[in-house]
């Protein structure tokens, strides 16, 4: 089989995780788990060792200097710099176009914690062979709580010989009592948004069921420009397309899609109660990343980047300290950290 090539995607404010992530700096491009960035550690993920090829970045111009600061390996990395922020769909077209028609693409986005890698590149293997075949794969993210905050895929027929299955059907972010249900029946997976296809498989699907949306794209890929490891497509057409979600456009409307489960310890860290749960804890329950003195504390979490955090006698709290700015809240409060002013404003 070919290289599979990773498709990383960077994009979005990170709103839920200030005021560590901001706009000048937001969350793919900070250490929240280990010493490396989230989008670093995306990249060095599809190791060559392990099948995959050089990888593609999706970015816009505000993140660009991030993600040339942090590639692990520029000299064979392509960067592909939107002029505006137009959704996943456009933005996977505009990588599909700059390969090869039978490149196998993993998209991945670049905000995400995984922690089985090995279990990871599994399924990305795994995924890969199906879509080598025609197929258009999503990660079936195996379920350890009732989220409310995520799309699930319904497991439909086993694709015979393979680990994967067809997607029976796409389901919205439900409300708890269906997430309940979701669980307990067994058959549903979370949608992680990650992705597998041929380059030409999806851009004839793109074609088939968001026609405008292609065709936008692919003019701006032929009146583009390179500019070394960087190519912009051209700002005027690409101003034409319309924003919408590869899920809408593309794997809900395609009679193709297939699905691979994956058991990878796997992250969206959305807002600061997902990266406690992510990061590594003490038997109380407790998380500390930075200069801390926790004293008869249970799950609490410090997250600081240079002022000394003493916290006594607290039990689920969330405690992080940016620069000038200091949140404290608790697990259902983290839900909330977007919609204060200062993260509005950031």
């Amino acid at each position: 089989m070919n290289d599979i090539i990773p498709v990383v995607l960077c994009g979005g404010s990170g709103t839920r995780l200030w005021p560590r992530s901001r706009k000048a700096k937001p969350k793919p491009f900070l250490p929240l788990v280990g010493d490396s960035t989230l989008f670093e550690a995306t990249v060095l993920r599809c190791d060559k060792a392990a099948g995959f090829g050089d990888p593609v970045i999706v970015t816009g111009a505000a993140h660009l200097e991030h993600v040339e600061e942090q590639l692990p390996d520029r000299a064979s990395t392509q960067i592909i710099v939107e002029p505006e922020g137009k959704n996943t769909a456009a933005a996977i077209a505009l990588a599909a176009l700059r390969l090869p028609e039978d490149a196998v693409m993993l998209v991945c986005p670049s905000d995400h914690h995984i922690g089985d890698c090995d279990a990871f590149q599994s399924a990305a293997r795994e995924a890969a062979a199906l879509a080598a075949n025609g197929w258009l794969v999503s990660f079936g993210i195996a379920p350890t709580a009732p989220e409310t905050g995520f799309g699930y895929l319904k497991r439909g027929e086993a694709i015979e010989g393979t680990a994967g299955a067809r997607v029976e059907k796409f389901v919205e972010k439900p409300d708890l009592d269906r997430a309940l249900e979701f669980l307990s029946h067994g058959g549903y997976s979370w949608n992680g948004g990650i992705f597998a296809f041929r380059a030409g498989t999806f851009l004839d699907e793109l074609k088939a069921h968001r026609p405008a949306i292609h065709d936008a794209v692919k003019a701006s890929v032929d009146a583009g420009s390179a500019d070394g490891m960087r190519f912009h497509p051209d700002p005027a057409a690409f101003a034409r397309i319309e924003s919408e979600s590869v899920d809408y456009a593309v794997m809900e409307n395609t009679s193709r899609a297939a699905m691979v489960p994956a058991v990878m310890a796997w992250s969206d860290i959305g807002n600061w109660q997902a990266l406690h749960e992510a990061l590594d804890r003490d038997e109380a329950g407790n998380a500390v990343k930075g200069p801390a003195e926790l004293k008869d504390c249970t799950n609490v979490l410090v997250h600081s980047d240079g002022p000394r955090v003493n916290v006594v006698g607290a039990s689920n709290l969330i405690v992080v300290v940016d620069k000038d700015e200091v949140l404290v809240c608790t697990p259902e409060g983290a839900q909330l950290v977007g919609k204060l002013h200062g993260a509005a404003n950031q």
